[in-house]
Protein backbone atom coordinates (compact mmCIF):
# COMPACT_ATOMS: atom_id res chain seq x y z
CA UNK A 1 0.00 0.00 0.00
CA UNK A 2 1.15 3.65 -1.22
CA UNK A 3 -0.49 6.92 -0.46
CA UNK A 4 0.66 10.20 -0.80
CA UNK A 5 -1.48 13.37 0.35
CA UNK A 6 -1.13 17.14 0.19
CA UNK A 7 -2.67 20.33 0.71
CA UNK A 8 -1.28 22.26 -2.19
CA UNK A 9 -4.27 21.06 -4.62
CA UNK A 10 -6.81 21.77 -1.88
CA UNK A 11 -8.89 25.70 -1.95
CA UNK A 12 -7.65 26.79 1.34
CA UNK A 13 -11.06 26.79 2.90
CA UNK A 14 -11.17 22.87 2.87
CA UNK A 15 -7.84 22.24 3.98
CA UNK A 16 -8.59 21.71 7.50
CA UNK A 17 -11.32 19.42 6.95
CA UNK A 18 -9.30 17.59 4.42
CA UNK A 19 -6.42 17.36 6.71
CA UNK A 20 -7.89 15.94 9.75
CA UNK A 21 -9.85 13.08 7.02
CA UNK A 22 -6.08 12.51 5.89
CA UNK A 23 -4.49 12.39 9.30
CA UNK A 24 -7.62 9.51 10.70
CA UNK A 25 -7.30 7.73 7.49
CA UNK A 26 -3.48 7.14 8.13
CA UNK A 27 -3.17 6.69 11.90
CA UNK A 28 -6.26 5.88 13.72
CA UNK A 29 -9.29 8.38 14.67
CA UNK A 30 -8.27 11.92 16.15
CA UNK A 31 -9.49 15.72 16.44
CA UNK A 32 -6.96 18.23 14.87
CA UNK A 33 -6.87 21.41 16.29
CA UNK A 34 -5.29 24.31 13.20
CA UNK A 35 -3.50 26.97 15.40
CA UNK A 36 -2.78 28.90 12.45
CA UNK A 37 -5.16 30.66 10.01
CA UNK A 38 -6.54 29.15 6.49
CA UNK A 39 -2.94 29.41 5.28
CA UNK A 40 -2.50 25.85 6.25
CA UNK A 41 0.35 23.64 4.15
CA UNK A 42 0.96 19.85 5.13
CA UNK A 43 1.92 16.50 2.78
CA UNK A 44 1.93 13.35 3.75
CA UNK A 45 3.08 10.02 2.06
CA UNK A 46 2.29 6.49 3.87
CA UNK A 47 3.80 3.00 2.81
CA UNK A 48 3.28 -0.36 3.89
CA UNK A 49 5.28 -2.79 5.24
CA UNK A 50 4.51 -5.79 5.76
CA UNK A 51 1.83 -5.60 9.15
CA UNK A 52 3.81 -2.36 9.80
CA UNK A 53 3.26 1.15 8.48
CA UNK A 54 5.77 4.38 7.75
CA UNK A 55 4.71 8.04 7.50
CA UNK A 56 6.53 10.92 6.64
CA UNK A 57 3.91 13.84 8.21
CA UNK A 58 5.07 17.74 6.98
CA UNK A 59 2.96 20.39 8.36
CA UNK A 60 2.36 24.06 9.80
CA UNK A 61 1.82 23.58 13.86
CA UNK A 62 -0.89 21.19 14.75
CA UNK A 63 -2.43 19.89 18.23
CA UNK A 64 -3.70 16.10 17.71
CA UNK A 65 -6.18 15.22 20.43
CA UNK A 66 -7.05 11.10 20.52
CA UNK A 67 -10.23 11.41 23.37
CA UNK A 68 -11.60 8.14 25.21
CA UNK A 69 -15.19 8.42 22.50
CA UNK A 70 -12.27 7.48 19.64
CA UNK A 71 -11.65 3.99 21.59
CA UNK A 72 -15.16 2.95 21.38
CA UNK A 73 -14.84 0.97 18.45
CA UNK A 74 -11.38 0.46 18.03
CA UNK A 75 -10.32 -3.59 18.14
CA UNK A 76 -7.10 -3.28 17.72
CA UNK A 77 -4.43 -1.82 19.53
CA UNK A 78 -1.07 -0.15 17.91
CA UNK A 79 1.96 1.76 18.55
CA UNK A 80 3.27 4.99 17.18
CA UNK A 81 7.13 5.97 17.26
CA UNK A 82 7.39 9.00 16.30
CA UNK A 83 11.01 11.00 15.30
CA UNK A 84 10.87 14.62 14.81
CA UNK A 85 13.24 16.12 12.70
CA UNK A 86 12.41 19.85 12.07
CA UNK A 87 10.68 20.89 15.08
CA UNK A 88 10.22 19.75 18.95
CA UNK A 89 7.02 17.94 19.68
CA UNK A 90 4.80 17.57 23.13
CA UNK A 91 3.40 14.57 24.02
CA UNK A 92 0.99 13.89 27.22
CA UNK A 93 -0.52 10.43 27.77
CA UNK A 94 -1.03 8.90 30.96
CA UNK A 95 -0.31 12.11 33.49
CA UNK A 96 3.15 11.82 31.68
CA UNK A 97 3.99 14.96 29.49
CA UNK A 98 6.87 15.07 27.22
CA UNK A 99 8.68 17.25 25.10
CA UNK A 100 10.91 15.65 22.14
CA UNK A 101 13.46 17.21 20.07
CA UNK A 102 15.55 15.88 16.75
CA UNK A 103 17.98 13.24 18.01
CA UNK A 104 15.26 11.08 19.83
CA UNK A 105 11.87 9.76 19.17
CA UNK A 106 9.20 8.92 21.24
CA UNK A 107 6.63 6.04 21.76
CA UNK A 108 2.86 6.51 21.76
CA UNK A 109 0.04 3.87 22.45
CA UNK A 110 -3.55 4.07 20.56
CA UNK A 111 -5.59 2.89 23.33
CA UNK A 112 -5.18 5.66 26.12
CA UNK A 113 -6.12 9.23 24.97
CA UNK A 114 -3.38 11.57 24.55
CA UNK A 115 -2.30 15.15 23.16
CA UNK A 116 0.76 15.34 20.52
CA UNK A 117 1.32 19.00 18.87
CA UNK A 118 3.78 20.84 17.80
CA UNK A 119 3.81 24.96 17.68
CA UNK A 120 6.38 25.18 14.85
CA UNK A 121 6.11 24.00 11.05
CA UNK A 122 7.57 20.19 11.92
CA UNK A 123 8.81 16.95 9.72
CA UNK A 124 8.03 13.80 11.22
CA UNK A 125 8.96 10.07 10.62
CA UNK A 126 6.00 7.75 11.63
CA UNK A 127 6.30 4.26 11.89
CA UNK A 128 2.70 2.49 13.10
CA UNK A 129 3.03 -1.31 14.73
CA UNK A 130 -0.11 -2.93 15.27
CA UNK A 131 0.33 -4.45 19.10
CA UNK A 132 0.85 -7.85 18.38
CA UNK A 133 3.77 -7.32 16.14
CA UNK A 134 5.56 -4.95 18.75
CA UNK A 135 4.65 -7.75 22.03
CA UNK A 136 6.32 -10.39 19.97
CA UNK A 137 9.66 -8.89 20.46
CA UNK A 138 8.93 -7.00 23.11
CA UNK A 139 7.33 -7.72 26.56
CA UNK A 140 4.52 -5.22 27.84
CA UNK A 141 5.21 -3.10 25.33
CA UNK A 142 2.80 -0.63 27.65
CA UNK A 143 5.96 0.22 30.08
CA UNK A 144 6.79 2.32 26.75
CA UNK A 145 4.46 5.23 26.43
CA UNK A 146 5.71 8.54 26.69
CA UNK A 147 9.53 7.25 26.73
CA UNK A 148 11.66 9.18 24.79
CA UNK A 149 14.96 7.27 23.34
CA UNK A 150 18.63 8.40 21.78
CA UNK A 151 18.91 8.37 18.11
CA UNK A 152 22.14 9.85 18.17
CA UNK A 153 24.08 7.24 18.55
CA UNK A 154 24.43 3.27 18.98
CA UNK A 155 21.90 1.32 18.02
CA UNK A 156 18.71 3.99 18.77
CA UNK A 157 20.97 5.80 15.55
CA UNK A 158 20.93 3.26 13.24
CA UNK A 159 17.06 2.33 14.17
CA UNK A 160 16.59 6.32 13.09
CA UNK A 161 18.54 6.20 10.01
CA UNK A 162 17.50 2.71 8.61
CA UNK A 163 13.76 4.24 9.02
CA UNK A 164 15.08 6.88 6.99
CA UNK A 165 16.94 5.51 4.69
CA UNK A 166 14.03 2.81 4.13
CA UNK A 167 11.35 6.22 3.25
CA UNK A 168 13.57 7.38 1.34
CA UNK A 169 14.09 4.25 -1.23
CA UNK A 170 10.79 2.41 -0.10
CA UNK A 171 8.61 3.71 -3.22
CA UNK A 172 11.27 1.48 -5.26
CA UNK A 173 10.70 -1.57 -3.31
CA UNK A 174 8.47 -4.52 -4.31
CA UNK A 175 6.10 -5.67 -1.57
CA UNK A 176 8.24 -8.28 -0.38
CA UNK A 177 11.49 -6.55 0.61
CA UNK A 178 8.86 -3.89 2.14
CA UNK A 179 7.90 -6.68 4.36
CA UNK A 180 11.41 -7.39 5.17
CA UNK A 181 12.57 -4.37 6.04
CA UNK A 182 9.53 -3.82 8.56
CA UNK A 183 11.18 -6.83 9.73
CA UNK A 184 14.43 -5.38 10.20
CA UNK A 185 12.78 -2.30 11.87
CA UNK A 186 10.98 -4.34 14.37
CA UNK A 187 14.78 -6.12 15.20
CA UNK A 188 16.81 -2.79 15.41
CA UNK A 189 13.88 -1.05 17.71
CA UNK A 190 13.47 -4.13 19.93
CA UNK A 191 17.61 -3.86 20.43
CA UNK A 192 17.40 -0.20 21.21
CA UNK A 193 14.62 -1.05 24.09
CA UNK A 194 16.32 -3.78 25.21
CA UNK A 195 19.92 -1.61 26.07
CA UNK A 196 17.83 0.53 28.00
CA UNK A 197 17.73 0.55 31.56
CA UNK A 198 14.55 1.77 32.17
CA UNK A 199 12.60 -1.26 30.41
CA UNK A 200 13.38 -3.41 33.79
CA UNK A 201 10.98 -1.46 35.60
CA UNK A 202 7.94 -3.95 36.81
CA UNK A 203 6.37 -4.65 40.41
CA UNK A 204 9.47 -5.84 41.99
CA UNK A 205 13.05 -5.08 42.76
CA UNK A 206 15.84 -4.12 40.10
CA UNK A 207 17.21 -7.24 40.98
CA UNK A 208 14.44 -9.86 39.94
CA UNK A 209 13.30 -7.59 37.11
CA UNK A 210 16.76 -8.27 35.81
CA UNK A 211 16.10 -11.73 36.00
CA UNK A 212 13.12 -11.60 34.14
CA UNK A 213 14.45 -9.34 31.71
CA UNK A 214 17.34 -11.97 31.17
CA UNK A 215 14.50 -14.58 31.17
CA UNK A 216 12.30 -13.32 28.30
CA UNK A 217 15.48 -13.02 26.34
CA UNK A 218 16.25 -16.56 27.11
CA UNK A 219 12.94 -17.96 26.07
CA UNK A 220 12.26 -15.58 22.81
CA UNK A 221 15.22 -17.05 21.31
CA UNK A 222 13.64 -20.47 21.82
CA UNK A 223 10.59 -20.52 21.12
CA UNK A 224 10.63 -22.50 18.17
CA UNK A 225 11.78 -25.23 20.70
CA UNK A 226 8.95 -27.58 21.17
CA UNK A 227 11.31 -28.94 24.12
CA UNK A 228 11.47 -25.65 25.95
CA UNK A 229 10.55 -26.10 29.82
CA UNK A 230 10.78 -23.76 32.88
CA UNK A 231 13.70 -26.20 33.95
CA UNK A 232 15.85 -25.43 31.02
CA UNK A 233 14.66 -21.54 31.20
CA UNK A 234 16.04 -21.55 35.13
CA UNK A 235 19.43 -23.76 34.03
CA UNK A 236 20.13 -21.36 31.38
CA UNK A 237 19.73 -18.23 33.07
CA UNK A 238 21.37 -19.42 36.33
CA UNK A 239 18.57 -19.85 38.73
CA UNK A 240 16.45 -21.85 40.13
CA UNK A 241 13.09 -23.33 39.15
CA UNK A 242 11.22 -22.09 42.23
CA UNK A 243 12.71 -18.48 42.12
CA UNK A 244 11.55 -18.59 38.14
CA UNK A 245 8.32 -19.08 39.12
CA UNK A 246 8.36 -16.52 41.70
CA UNK A 247 9.64 -14.33 39.03
CA UNK A 248 6.88 -14.37 36.67
CA UNK A 249 3.96 -14.84 39.24
CA UNK A 250 5.51 -11.44 40.18
CA UNK A 251 4.04 -10.24 36.57
CA UNK A 252 0.75 -12.00 37.65
CA UNK A 253 1.76 -14.63 34.39
CA UNK A 254 2.66 -18.35 34.96
CA UNK A 255 6.17 -19.07 32.82
CA UNK A 256 3.92 -21.70 30.68
CA UNK A 257 1.55 -19.14 29.50
CA UNK A 258 4.69 -16.57 29.17
CA UNK A 259 6.26 -19.31 26.53
CA UNK A 260 2.32 -19.60 25.09
CA UNK A 261 1.82 -16.45 24.63
CA UNK A 262 4.77 -15.41 22.99
CA UNK A 263 4.44 -17.97 20.59
CA UNK A 264 0.73 -17.47 19.61
CA UNK A 265 1.88 -13.60 19.26
CA UNK A 266 4.79 -14.65 16.97
CA UNK A 267 2.10 -16.76 14.83
CA UNK A 268 -0.22 -14.25 14.92
CA UNK A 269 1.95 -11.83 13.02
CA UNK A 270 3.19 -14.21 10.52
CA UNK A 271 -0.41 -15.04 10.04
CA UNK A 272 -1.09 -11.38 9.57
CA UNK A 273 1.88 -10.52 7.08
CA UNK A 274 0.71 -10.53 3.45
CA UNK A 275 4.28 -11.43 1.92
CA UNK A 276 4.01 -14.72 4.28
CA UNK A 277 3.38 -18.26 2.37
CA UNK A 278 3.68 -20.90 5.00
CA UNK A 279 1.04 -22.96 5.93
CA UNK A 280 -0.93 -22.93 9.03
CA UNK A 281 0.41 -25.89 10.21
CA UNK A 282 3.99 -25.08 9.03
CA UNK A 283 3.82 -21.58 11.12
CA UNK A 284 2.59 -23.62 14.03
CA UNK A 285 5.65 -25.87 14.13
CA UNK A 286 7.39 -22.86 13.45
CA UNK A 287 6.61 -21.68 16.77
CA UNK A 288 6.89 -24.67 18.82
CA UNK A 289 3.41 -26.15 18.80
CA UNK A 290 3.57 -29.59 18.33
CA UNK A 291 -0.26 -29.92 17.58
CA UNK A 292 -2.15 -28.33 15.48
CA UNK A 293 -5.20 -28.52 16.67
CA UNK A 294 -4.08 -27.75 20.19
CA UNK A 295 -2.11 -24.16 17.82
CA UNK A 296 -5.79 -23.71 16.52
CA UNK A 297 -7.67 -23.89 20.04
CA UNK A 298 -5.22 -21.36 21.83
CA UNK A 299 -5.37 -18.84 19.10
CA UNK A 300 -9.05 -18.72 19.58
CA UNK A 301 -9.19 -17.90 22.82
CA UNK A 302 -6.21 -15.41 22.77
CA UNK A 303 -7.44 -13.55 19.53
CA UNK A 304 -11.61 -14.43 19.02
CA UNK A 305 -10.69 -15.98 15.56
CA UNK A 306 -9.29 -19.11 14.05
CA UNK A 307 -6.08 -18.61 12.24
CA UNK A 308 -7.53 -18.98 8.98
CA UNK A 309 -9.92 -16.30 9.89
CA UNK A 310 -7.42 -14.11 10.66
CA UNK A 311 -4.99 -14.93 7.84
CA UNK A 312 -8.16 -14.28 5.49
CA UNK A 313 -8.43 -10.72 7.18
CA UNK A 314 -5.42 -9.86 6.39
CA UNK A 315 -5.13 -10.52 3.12
CA UNK A 316 -8.89 -8.80 2.57
CA UNK A 317 -7.53 -5.69 4.35
CA UNK A 318 -4.81 -4.33 1.18
CA UNK A 319 -7.38 -5.40 -1.12
CA UNK A 320 -10.22 -3.00 0.36
CA UNK A 321 -8.04 -0.11 1.16
CA UNK A 322 -6.54 -0.46 -2.39
CA UNK A 323 -10.54 -0.49 -3.70
CA UNK A 324 -11.34 2.14 -2.09
CA UNK A 325 -8.51 4.32 -3.32
CA UNK A 326 -9.47 3.86 -6.69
Amino acid sequence: MQATYATSNVPSQNRRHFWQDVVSKTYFPLDLVFPGGRDFHASLGAWSMGPLSVSRNVSNGLLYRRHERHLVNEREECFLITVPELAEIRFEQDGKDVRCRPGAFVIERSHLPYEFSHDDPAALWVLKIPSAVLRARISRPERLATLQFDANRSVGALFVDTLRLAGDRIADMDEAARAVMGKHLIDLLAMVIASDDRVLVGHSSSVRNGHLHRCEQFIRTRLDDMRLTPQMIADGCGISLRYLHQVFEGEGITVCAYIRNQRLSMSDAMLRDPGCRKSISEIAYLWGFGDQAQFSRNYRSRFGCTPSEARAAARTAPCLKAHSRA
